[in-house]
């Protein structure tokens, strides 16, 4: 499962190009028509959310706030959800949108909700 396909990033990639496979276990790899510059913004509150999610746990608080972050930035980035591999573009866009635009509110609610502070 695991090769070096020749793809053009939309519908139709081979498995091999949907997954990446780590110790026998299969992840769904990002949508690869991201715009470079979407695409860090996703990462950059994935994590953030992941290292909130540690500072929460280490202090003994709920992680679910700093959770919220991570499963936005996969479902934007095409991890989660609906696979990116089914979405025409318009999907795509609209998932990626949607996702960018309820990270920046989490942002605007909580300015360091993703850091392990805030609420």
């Amino acid at each position: 499962m695991t090769g070096s396909g020749s793809g053009t990033g939309g519908p139709g990639k081979g498995e091999d190009e949907r997954w990446l496979v780590v110790d026998g276990r299969r992840w769904r790899r990002q949508d690869p028509s991201l715009p470079a510059d979407v695409a860090a913004r996703l990462l950059s509150h994935l994590g953030r959310g992941r290292s909130g999610v540690r500072a929460l746990r280490r202090r003994g608080d709920d992680p679910a706030p700093a959770r919220r972050r991570v499963d936005l930035a996969k479902h934007g980035l095409g991890e989660r959800g609906d696979p990116w591999w089914e979405q025409d573009e318009q999907q795509r866009r609209e998932r990626w949108e949607l996702a960018l635009r309820e990270l920046d509110a989490l942002d605007d609610a909580e300015p360091d909700a993703g850091e392990g502070g805030g609420a």
